[in-house]
């Protein structure tokens, strides 16, 4: 067959349907090096993703930020790639003689870097495309191997006729997630070059070293999927040599998870039941922003202060930019009152900040046009996601904010409340809490009322907070569907803001659904917790309660946030973690958005 005859063929088969679709097939952006005034990239780097069951494509070095951000919508995996050495001048050091850099490239990939880190976009390093990680993530690197590690050192810049011949042996950390994927000790690798880091950036651990301690090799251990290795394995390919195929298998594994997890996202409507963000607009921070740094007394937060310093610097973790990272498409925000006094001049002043609070979340989330906007209606989420608008929607965290005067639930119910928890930590005038003091046996006269009225308004109950008699006296008493909007399994962590499992069947059978908590004291006993402990107890509810009444309240900036699951921006790591539990994307889709959805129609009803 000559070149006509196959284009022909390839043609007629694509006309027949007879291609793969390749729905599935991740695509990898593989950076670009810069010779003599062109883009350029070696032909392995490319064979080895296509061999790996990806798409490549090369990232040519460009410094637009307006560009890379939708680049990175596109690309499920980054490798950075080979070539000249990164410029000392980006750690604040003078360049020795030896070093030749090449400045078209150094600011480019280090914005893409951190920009990519921002969306948890699977990323493999390869030799400079290491020591830039490094380097960009806080770490530190010799300039020249020999004149700053030692004249001891192995030569590491080998001069062979292939480049897939080896010329030294790296030996892998035990329990690294290297030496797992190579499933041995060590093995023999090519080297190429005279730079290397020196020290791993934080959140990083070694995971090969050559005989000379020099670092070959270096992985995330805070669940990022990012490694990076000193060596060229791309170079092997190209000989036929499939040794070296588990790094860009395994970049290829987690840029398809990836894949599907943002397809679920886009598709979904995804929605956080509870953020506590809205106390900070208190101190100044603006939702705009991204990492504004307010100013927050140790006291405020509840945390003894580490070194005497009555204040800290503060990032919300739920912001406009880190929704678009995270893909997240509703946010409800709660106007949340600490339990004070319940004097009349006390009740008075709840009252007031709950009115403060609502209007700073209008006001800040107002400045985010045309990005952001509050919503009242769960069709108005749906109709700002296709619009591509994040969507706000206010609770009241705490019926403290009403007093006594009943008629607040109806004037905060028309200001576009859509729940409100009734109680937080302590006992108030409607309910007994679970952190309070025995004060009443459950709902009390006033907490009955509220109830019935929130019902007729079609304000959610929300019941995160709430004492198991006050929990028992809402479900038999109310009309409408209840929801916890950030409260776990008591099963898992024995906490008397989590739920057991009979008072989950009972939530569930009433038609609501409780709202997995990101708080690290809500979902483990001991120790700190991680995204697993999220997973595991997301899995359990669903056993308990069926997969209807199931979803996510993060509590972010109340106190939630968890290794690995860090902010706003991590929720596709989330989303990735579940499906490796095999839920399928319409169970997912229920976890993110559809169940609570459903209840608050409900109760519109």
């Amino acid at each position: 067959m000559n070149r006509q005859e196959e284009l022909r063929s390839r043609l007629r088969r694509i006309e027949l349907g007879m291609e793969e679709f390749g729905w599935n097939c991740p695509i990898i952006g593989i950076s670009g090096n810069f010779r003599n005034g062109d883009c350029t990239l070696a032909k392995a780097y490319y064979q080895s993703v296509l061999e790996a069951g990806a798409s490549p494509v090369i990232i040519p070095p460009f410094d637009r930020e307006s560009a890379i951000a939708p680049l990175l919508d596109t690309l499920d995996g980054i490798i950075f790639s080979g070539g000249a050495d990164i410029d000392p001048d980006y750690l604040g050091e003078e360049a020795l003689d030896c070093i030749g850099v090449n400045p078209e490239r150094d600011l480019p990939e280090l914005l893409l870097l951190n920009m990519a880190l921002d969306r948890h976009i699977p990323i493999l390093g390869i030799c400079r495309g290491m020591q830039l990680i490094a380097v960009g993530l806080g770490g530190r690197m010799y300039q020249d191997i020999k004149l700053q590690h030692g004249p001891e050192s192995l030569e590491h810049s080998q001069h062979t006729e292939f480049r897939h011949e080896t010329s030294h042996s790296v030996f892998f950390t035990a329990g690294s997630k290297l030496g797992a994927l190579f499933g041995c000790d060590g093995m023999e690798v090519n080297s190429f070059h005279h730079q290397a880091v020196s020290e791993v950036p934080q959140g990083f651990a070694v995971s090969a070293q050559s005989p000379d301690g020099i670092i070959e090799a270096m992985e995330a251990v805070d669940t990022r999927p990012i490694l990076a290795v000193q060596w060229h394995p791309e170079s092997f390919i190209m000989n036929g040599d499939r040794c070296m195929m588990p790094v860009f298998e395994w970049l290829v594994r987690e840029a398809a998870l990836m894949k599907r997890a943002r397809r679920l996202h886009a598709s979904a409507l995804v929605l956080d039941s509870h953020e506590d963000c809205p106390m900070f607009f208190d101190k100044g921070s603006h939702f705009y922003e991204k990492n504004p740094g307010v100013e927050v007394e140790w006291a405020y937060v509840g945390d003894p202060s580490p070194d005497g310093n009555p204040t800290f610097r503060y990032n919300p973790l739920v912001d406009l930019h880190k929704m678009k990272y995270g893909m997240l498409d509703a946010a409800f925000m709660v106007a949340y009152l600490h339990q004070d006094a319940r004097d009349a001049q006390s009740l008075k002043a709840a009252t007031a900040k709950a009115d403060r609070l609502l209007d700073l979340i209008d006001e800040r989330i107002g400045e985010c046009a045309p990005y952001a906007a509050v919503a009242t209606t769960p069709e108005q989420l749906w109709e700002n996601k296709l619009r591509g608008v994040k969507s706000v929607v206010m609770g009241i965290e705490n019926g403290y904010a009403i007093g006594l005067d009943i008629a607040n639930v109806e004037r905060f119910r028309k200001r576009g409340v859509a729940y409100m928890t009734l109680c937080h930590n302590g006992d108030n005038d409607l309910c007994g809490s679970a952190r309070g003091e025995g004060e009443h046996g459950g709902l009390t006269e006033l907490g009955r009322e509220t109830v019935m009225e929130m019902n007729r308004l079609g304000m959610m109950v929300d019941l995160s907070h709430a004492s198991v008699s006050s929990f028992h006296d809402a479900i038999e008493l109310s009309t409408k569907p209840i929801i916890c909007s950030h409260t776990s399994s008591r099963a898992l962590c024995n906490h008397p803001r989590n739920l057991d499992d009979d008072d989950l069947r009972l939530l569930a059978a009433g038609g609501g659904v409780s709202q997995v908590c990101i708080y690290s004291g809500f979902l483990r006993e001991e120790g700190e917790a991680g995204i697993q402990d999220v997973v595991n107890h997301i899995m359990h509810m669903i056993d308990v309660m069926g997969p209807d009444h199931v979803g996510i309240g993060t509590d972010m900036d109340g106190g939630g946030g968890v290794n690995g699951l860090a902010d706003a921006s991590w929720l596709t790591c989330l989303t990735r973690s579940l499906m490796s539990q095999g839920l399928d994307d319409y169970t997912l889709a229920r976890l993110w958005g559809l169940n609570f959805l459903e209840v608050w129609k409900r109760n519109l009803q």
